[in-house]
């Protein structure tokens, strides 16, 4: 009787072995490729953003409106648990984040080799190898860029980030048109890489494609490290317009520090 007990328990043992080993199977990374979609979900502060009417306090008692929001996101890597890293294809490698739009919140990127994957990095604008307009890698960017208004003009090359709404402050009673774009000015560059740890790895197989949720804190962009009043550069009382000056390198600062992931799905 004992010995037939023994053998029972060796047999569950077994069978329990065996279907931890299955589960581990299944999930080793293949030696295949896989898709991976970045969410990007913009906020001001502790609130998700809402367009047009949502009035949006800075530390300064500026509040503002925002009514547009567009950045570039370009030039991704991702980096593997082992350390290894993988550069998307700079061809596929331009996205425009939009708030106004549900294809400009995630963008999928395909034939990522399967693994676990735990940093993104990717730049916000356009590299300055690649800033020439219609530069080899970037496909037809030029074309979407052009469309989603992301051009200073054919020659003068892109805007990386574009955020425009009305403001008031203590001094500006009535709301007032802002307008913040970034880009290349003089010899600024204004272009910022970014890079993210997931708390979560992301897990790339040829059936599981990983959502990496990523929030982007808008307030930082005058918020931030780099504190900037709109109503400094309200010129004439006729609107702030930041695009270029002593404030743009601050501005692209912040940028750098306003992207953060929440969440990662592996489904």
């Amino acid at each position: 009787m004992k010995n037939t007990l023994y053998k029972a328990l060796a047999l569950v043992a077994i069978s329990i072995a065996f279907i931890s080993c299955s589960n581990d199977d299944n999930n080793e990374a293949s030696s295949g490729n896989g898709n991976l979609t970045l969410k990007f979900d913009n906020a001001f502060g502790a609130n998700d953003l809402i367009l047009n009417t949502q009035g949006n306090t800075t530390s300064n008692n500026e509040v503002l409106k925002i009514s547009l929001v567009k950045y570039i996101v370009s030039n991704v890597v991702l980096t593997k648990a082992d350390g290894t890293t993988f550069a998307y294809p700079k061809s596929k490698s331009y996205f425009i984040a939009d708030e106004s739009t549900a294809a400009g919140q995630q963008f999928k990127l395909t034939d990522i080799p399967a693994g676990d994957y735990v940093k993104v990095k990717f730049g916000i604008g356009v590299d300055e190898d690649q800033w020439k307009l219609g530069a080899a890698g970037q496909g037809d960017f030029l074309a979407q860029a052009n469309d989603a208004g992301m051009l200073w003009s054919w020659a003068a090359g892109y805007k990386f980030l574009a955020l425009e709404g009305t403001f008031t402050s203590a001094n500006v009673t009535t709301a007032t048109p802002f307008m913040i774009h970034t880009g290349k000015t003089g010899t600024d560059y204004n272009y910022t890489e970014v890079t993210v740890d997931l708390p979560t790895k992301a897990l790339v197989r040829d059936n599981i494609t990983p959502a990496v949720h990523i929030i982007t804190d808008l307030s930082k962009i005058i918020d931030g490290k780099n504190k900037i009043k709109l109503s400094d550069n309200n010129a004439g009382g006729m609107g702030a317009m930041i695009m270029g000056g002593a404030n743009l390198p601050l501005i692209t600062q912040n940028i750098s520090a306003m992207f953060k992931v929440d969440h990662v799905h592996n489904d």
